[in-house]
């Protein structure tokens, strides 16, 4: 639906595409690597592709799998791929200005396909929601021909992944390729201080949780950076003027 709207404006689709194209590659590995690990994993065919259908994130894909394979608790399951993707949550904030004014089912498709790197592309972008029909559209276009790049270059990869992963050896080195790629994600996001402060305190948590069971580590440095965020935060000086 909101792609038929967005083909209106034909020069923002393109752009949105063609800003895109250039990390297909990363993320064809990284959806590759992710559907073979499903498909090796000890889930049959019809749950990894509907996984992949219908999950559509590969972070949260790749923490889940070894968790279900392992038998780990509902609840421990779900906290991950939760904490995982918890930067989901602050991107649809800020999205919210910019698609409000659509219906639910319109908006719920933008929120579905929306990724790291669309979000990123778009917002540096559009730094502000458009005020008048011929600027939302305009959006609305760049922002479905991003994601339709996006859907396209992660699920076929990664479809095939999960088809032929007998015949795709893992000397391929595919998982340093989604490594590569979420790093060039992290660098292009750590644009302040309080960021680069949380991705170096997950680190380090990370690291030193490592023997928790179930990945916990996970939970524990998304946790933790963002506790220890807050109150950075709470204890940065108030800008020049404000009021106490």
């Amino acid at each position: 639906m909101f792609l038929q709207r967005a083909n209106r404006v034909h020069a923002e689709f393109r752009v949105g595409a063609a800003e895109m194209w250039p990390q297909a590659p990363g993320m064809a590995a990284w959806g590759l690597m992710t559907g073979v690990a499903m498909a090796k994993s000890g889930m049959g065919m019809l749950e990894a592709l509907f996984m992949a259908l219908t999950v559509f994130a590969g972070s949260s894909q790749l923490a889940a799998t070894p968790l279900l394979v392992a038998g780990a608790p509902a609840w421990v399951v779900l906290a991950t791929a939760f904490c995982v993707n918890l930067r989901f949550v602050v991107f649809s904030l800020h999205l919210r200005a910019y698609l409000v004014h659509l219906p639910w089912l319109e908006r719920i498709s933008h929120g579905y396909l929306t990724t790291d790197m669309t979000y990123v592309l778009f917002t540096r972008r559009f730094q502000h929601p458009a005020e008048d029909a011929a600027g939302r559209r305009a959006q609305e276009a760049y922002l479905a021909g991003s994601n339709s790049v996006t859907w396209v270059s992660w699920m076929l990869p990664s479809i095939v992944g999960i088809v032929l992963a007998n015949f795709i050896p893992t000397a391929w080195g595919l998982g340093f390729a989604g490594i590569l790629c979420l790093l060039g994600i992290q660098c292009s996001l750590a644009t302040t201080r309080l960021r680069l402060l949380s991705a170096a305190v997950a680190a380090i948590a990370a690291v030193v949780a490592y023997t928790l069971p179930f990945k916990l580590n996970i939970v524990v440095a998304i946790a933790v950076a963002v506790l220890i965020c807050l109150g950075a935060e709470k204890l940065r000086p108030a800008p020049a003027g404000t009021a106490t």
